[in-house]
């Protein structure tokens, strides 16, 4: 699919962006692949002596952190199915005078297994009601029922499982985080996302921090064929920026604002969210996060 030549034009506050395009740099899922032209990238080989060079080093330290990350993971893994091995030792003597206490370690054993009190508490009492009347008579029993319980909760679907954003218009959606957590990727995703569902989206530039942040997110609403509202000069705060974005977005009549920020710690957040108005009060919070 060939790229327009021409640029959008921008005015100070808000542009829109008629076309629509899609490259490959757009994610695989759910994502129309298409095929950019590139031109070829030039190798350059360079030889080590004795000693070792920096990009070595630094590949050597990539690598182990990279390991380091997956060990972390399985070790996750790991302790989940320690727990819930726990399970298997509790119904294997099982009887029927001890089915308070086996409960009771069985509830345990799914909380420490994350698996969350509400939930947690729905399966335990539901296999006591089945207990109590007769239905499960052995340890197998339970556990089979136990089984067919968890994958009923993942399986069965609700009533209402479209998304809910609200009475008031727009929902405003912004999106915090470290550097580098793929902050303006991600509200690009949801954007192309929203958009197909049928919202009407209007994009926010705050990262007025980053170098070319505001022009990458223009970018993306091009491509998704979005409105934004961008800083009118260099120095413009991000606080002026959202406010600006909410303020025409419930002037105009859009479903959702989408508020990109700039990287902050924690910490910052919020002396950051006391700098920003908000009306609709906020909808979501969506923490752009990378593991260390």
């Amino acid at each position: 699919m060939a790229m327009a030549s021409a640029t959008p034009t921008r005015l100070p506050l808000i542009s829109k962006h008629t076309s629509f395009y899609l490259t490959n740099c757009l994610p695989q899922t759910r994502f129309s692949h298409c095929t950019a032209i590139r031109p070829a990238t030039n190798r350059f080989k360079c030889s080590a002596g004795g000693q070792t060079g920096f990009f070595t080093r630094l590949g050597r330290l990539i690598k182990e952190k990279a390991k380091s990350d997956v060990e972390k993971i399985f070790s996750g893994f790991s302790k989940t199915r320690d727990n819930l091995a726990v399970i298997d030792e509790l119904l294997l003597y099982w009887n029927l005078a001890d089915t308070d206490k086996v409960l009771d370690e069985l509830e345990e054993a799914l909380l420490v297994s994350d698996f969350g009190p509400r939930i947690t508490i729905k399966i335990v009492e539901s296999l006591r009601d089945d207990i109590l009347a007769g239905k499960l008579k052995s340890g197998p029993d339970i556990k089979d029922a136990l089984k067919n319980s968890v994958l009923d909760l993942l399986t069965k679907k609700g009533n209402k499982t479209e998304l809910q954003l609200g009475y008031r218009k727009p929902a405003v959606v912004l999106i915090v985080g470290v550097n580098g957590g793929g902050k303006t990727t991600s509200l690009g995703k949801l954007a192309y996302r929203l958009k197909n569902e049928g919202a009407k989206i209007l994009m926010a530039a705050g990262d007025t921090f980053r170098a070319a942040a505001s022009d990458q997110l223009e970018i993306w609403a091009e491509r998704t064929g979005c409105e934004i509202v961008v800083a009118e000069g260099e120095k413009a705060k991000a606080s002026s920026v959202l406010s600006q974005a909410v303020k025409r977005g419930k002037e105009q009549g859009f479903d959702i604002v989408l508020c990109d920020t700039s990287g902050r710690k924690y910490g910052e957040l919020f002396y950051f969210f006391s700098r920003v108005y908000f009306y609709p009060p906020l909808s979501f919070f969506m923490f752009s996060r990378v593991f260390y």
